[in-house]
């Protein structure tokens, strides 16, 4: 059985079957061809795994996400960042380092975030001497920060399969998403400074007023949904439908740049989006349980407690690990079927699934953007039609820049575990 469970999903994978068919594939024939159990249990399982208040959350992010992209509230919010940067060397780079995170506290979503703030200022950036590799690179990986400011879908799916607090793991999202904001920061004053770019006009406290009164309910945004979160107002779950009609009443009546048409071909896309989300976790529960019950999470443990490996060890193959897993499928899936294998290893050797939570999500962020199957690589090129070589140069510093920042996250819980600490 075990040598089926391992293979038969690899070669389905290689054969380029869809992540879902693969693990539903692989569950059918071990129901059938390994245990007594009826076939109908996979599908009790499957809806016991969809069964989850906190799964509403995903629907309705990503159709705020959605309406935001379209409906002129994440133009405003770029246009307000820059404005706060003025004329400062590399200020369109900052700007779009800046607006992913800021994005990233109202979407939730990575390649939403990408397509977002990319229609938007990878022509700017262009136009004003950043070269096509480097503007791709810092669109298509500061994209990935929206994974890991808060509110996140990837914590949330990473909350469910550990039964961990998705409060706490917001919370301890942010130090490591301004972080690694601040480290792309410093690489683009460099290539700024390297290639003599200096765009922009003077800093004017006038421009600002404007930004700011043009964009104060696209800044309320945020205020609206982490807001409520801490303060106790609703759930995360909750936030996500406060954060859809937000977006909605927004769009539709003060900014005027969506109609009743548009609203209705976003909930479309938005409802194929969750979909592919949901199949994706529904399989996941169904092979994540066959794990469980045939004793695998356990006999991973147990051989790593007897290496006496030390917790830095563990953390990093483990790192390794994930960031080669991140390569090659969807956080989504990589999350749903690793976390239940992962998150006893490391309880086992004292790291706290709080911060292990981060160190995953950061971890899978990366493969958004990691050559050769990474989301937001094909986002990219479908919206900027640059060819695949160039935006893999492209990106190479980025990726080396987010690995640094993997492991100060990875070695320093602090940056993960003080702001939860203080809400406890």
């Amino acid at each position: 059985m075990g040598w089926v469970m391992a293979i038969l999903p690899l070669g389905l994978l290689v054969l380029g079957f869809p992540i879902f068919i693969v693990l539903l594939a692989t569950a059918v024939v071990l129901i059938v061809g390994f245990t007594n159990m009826p076939l109908a249990m996979a599908a009790q399982i499957m809806f016991g795994s969809l069964d989850k208040f906190v799964l509403l959350a995903v629907p309705f992010f990503i159709f705020a996400g959605e309406l935001m992209s379209r409906g002129g509230i994440s133009e405003r919010i770029v246009n307000w960042v820059l404005a706060m940067l003025g004329g400062v060397r590399g200020s369109l780079g900052y700007t779009t380092v800046a607006t992913c995170e800021f994005f990233g506290t109202m979407s939730g979503s990575s390649p939403a975030t990408v397509a977002a703030v990319g229609r938007l200022l990878y022509p700017s950036l262009r136009a004003h001497g950043y070269d096509a590799r480097f503007a791709v690179g810092i669109v298509t990986s500061s994209g990935a920060i929206a994974a890991i400011i808060p509110p996140s879908l990837v914590m949330i799916l990473y909350g469910i399969a550990a039964e961990q607090s998705i409060a706490a793991l917001f919370l301890g999202g942010f130090l490591p998403g301004i972080m690694i904001g601040l480290m792309v920061a410093g690489w683009v004053y460099v290539y700024a400074r390297r290639n003599g770019i200096r765009e922009g006009g003077a800093f004017s406290l006038a421009a600002i007023g404007r930004a700011t009164r043009a964009g104060a309910w696209a800044l309320g945004t945020p205020v609206v949904i982490l807001g409520g979160i801490y303060a106790g107002v609703f759930s995360p779950t909750e936030a996500a439908g406060v954060a859809g009609i937000y977006a909605l009443i927004v769009t539709l009546f003060v900014y005027r740049e969506i109609d009743w048409r548009g609203v209705l071909d976003v909930a479309a896309n938005s409802v194929v989006l969750t979909a592919q989300v949901m199949v994706i976790v529904a399989a996941a529960g169904v092979f994540s349980w066959l794990l469980t019950v045939s004793g695998v999470p356990q006999a991973i443990v147990a051989f790593i407690q007897g290496l006496n490996a030390e917790a830095w060890m563990v953390l990093l193959v483990v790192n390794v690990f994930l960031l080669i897993v991140g390569c090659l499928i969807d956080p989504a899936s990589a999350l749903l079927i690793l976390t239940p294998l992962l998150a006893p290893v490391v309880k086992a050797v004292g790291v706290d699934l709080v911060h292990f939570g981060i160190i995953m999500t950061v971890n899978l962020s990366i493969g958004m953007f990691t050559p050769p199957f990474g989301l937001n690589i094909f986002v990219s090129q479908s919206l900027f039609d640059v060819p695949l070589k160039d935006i893999y140069r492209g990106l190479v510093p980025f990726i080396a820049i987010n690995v640094a920042a993997l492991a100060i996250i990875t070695y320093v819980p602090w940056l993960s575990l003080w702001l939860p600490s203080l809400a406890r």
